[in-house]
């Protein structure tokens, strides 16, 4: 048995490459030792049962506290799906890449899987400009690919296509699911605080639009926008806190939204202030400010310490058992693209690209979190997310009083998506 270094592909089924921090090539490298035994049992297979390969690319240097966890559910996935079979009779075998970030690099790996690596689709990214980037590669060279967190409406609307699908809820659905709570709030005034790319500028445009609808006599009173990565908390605080609003919009996460959260404690923005805040009742984004997580923002996050349905429970079992950690928002995104991949296939019957686009409209699979289906029309999955309250329990912050909201109900319809999405 070997570990995958440096590209080399280890004896699990799994090829892991690309250009990682001490820190985080360290953990790559122990998790590559950990998955020997995704086909331990590859004796079983028979000679004639040759690997489906799937090529994987994410940012795993770009965004370790997402990513990481988002890798070891997607092998937990693997590991179950080949125990029991495979698919159509034959393993999986997935060849990952780590994108950095940066979509010129995204694009490379993906043309270095499909060309020498010879995988049967893509599946991944995080960044939402990434993934757009993947996305038109996947259109061009007619392959496809399950976009696994990139949040841009874009994705399938406005830039969608033929073999690009998508399973996070995007902007628009989660800004729809906090728009319902922020609505009820007396607040007039409101400001934001967003990255300075595709992303933020989507959740930031998708609320405006949904709580004018909801909220017409609201006015938007200042708007941040840091670069990715780059906010600088003093002058971005003391600007917000300049304009007096009543509540604040925020879409910042990883770092910068620490230093948001810290500035804006220490500064008192945050007073008698309401905030909504997409994402930040993640942990991989909540953990981390431990005591000093906010109190009362209303934000979409992930619960997992308080989710007792037996889907949930059955993952989070599995989870613990693999890996001797707790699960991540990241951990659940891998798992459930990495089934996602297994449905297509399986409903496909073939490893085909166009009846693998053909079987991934209206597939449906089991979640962690909920029955989810891909939407023919648009090709966004139904897949929702939690929603509500920061607060402190025993110095970590957690989220309360939180609901399910499904992502399918916040989904256009067919008149609007036409509208929407271009015929590619």
């Amino acid at each position: 048995m070997s570990k995958a270094i440096n590209g080399r592909r280890t004896a699990s089924g799994t090829q892991q490459t690309g250009t990682l921090s001490m820190l985080t090539r360290r953990d790559f490298l122990t998790a590559g030792a950990a998955t020997l035994a995704m086909t331990a049992g590859g004796s079983r297979w028979s000679a004639a049962a040759e690997p489906i390969r799937i090529g994987e690319i994410n940012s795993y240097s770009g965004l370790p506290a997402f990513t990481l966890p988002y890798r070891n559910g997607w092998q937990l996935a693997v590991e179950e799906i080949n125990a029991a079979g495979g698919v159509l009779g034959r393993p999986l075998e997935v060849i990952s890449r780590d994108d950095g970030g940066k979509p010129g690099d995204a694009v490379t790996a993906a043309n270095e899987l499909l060309s020498r690596e010879k995988v049967a689709l893509l599946v991944g990214t995080f960044f939402s400009h990434v993934g757009l980037a993947v996305a038109d590669f996947a259109n061009q060279k007619k392959v496809l690919f399950v976009a696994a967190e990139p949040l841009s409406d874009a994705l399938t609307w406005e830039k969608g296509n033929r073999y690009t699908f998508r399973l996070r809820p995007n902007v628009s659905m989660q800004a729809g699911m906090l728009a319902e709570e922020a609505a009820k709030l007396k607040a007039k005034r409101w400001a934001s605080i967003a990255p300075n790319y595709e992303y933020g500028q989507s959740a930031v445009a998708a609320f405006k639009r949904l709580m004018a609808a909801r909220r017409p006599d609201i006015e938007w009173v200042a708007e941040q926008w840091p670069a990715l990565g780059k906010l600088d908390p003093g002058p971005t605080v003391q600007v917000l806190a300049e304009a007096k609003p009543e509540a604040i919009f925020n879409v910042t996460f990883a770092a910068d939204l620490t230093k948001f959260v810290r500035e804006g404690q220490t500064r008192g923005l945050f007073k008698d202030r309401e905030v909504v805040s997409l994402l930040t009742g993640e942990p991989e984004y909540l953990d981390p400010l431990a005591a000093e997580a906010p109190i009362g923002w209303i934000v979409t996050g992930y619960p997992w310490y308080e989710i007792d349905t037996p889907r949930h429970q059955a993952f989070l079992a599995a989870y613990q058992a693999r890996f001797s950690d707790y699960p991540r928002l990241g951990s659940v995104v891998g798992y459930a693209a990495m089934k996602s991949v297994a449905a297509i296939i399986t409903r496909a019957g073939k490893v085909d690209t166009e009846l693998m686009v053909e079987a991934a409209k209206g597939v449906t699979l089991e979640t962690p979190f909920d029955e989810i289906m891909y939407r023919s029309l648009d090709h966004q999955s139904t897949l929702g997310a939690y929603v509500g309250r920061t607060a402190l329990r025993d110095g970590k912050g957690v989220m309360v009083n939180w609901r399910y909201a499904d992502g399918a109900a916040y989904l256009p319809g067919a008149a609007e998506v036409a509208k929407l999405r271009p015929a590619r």
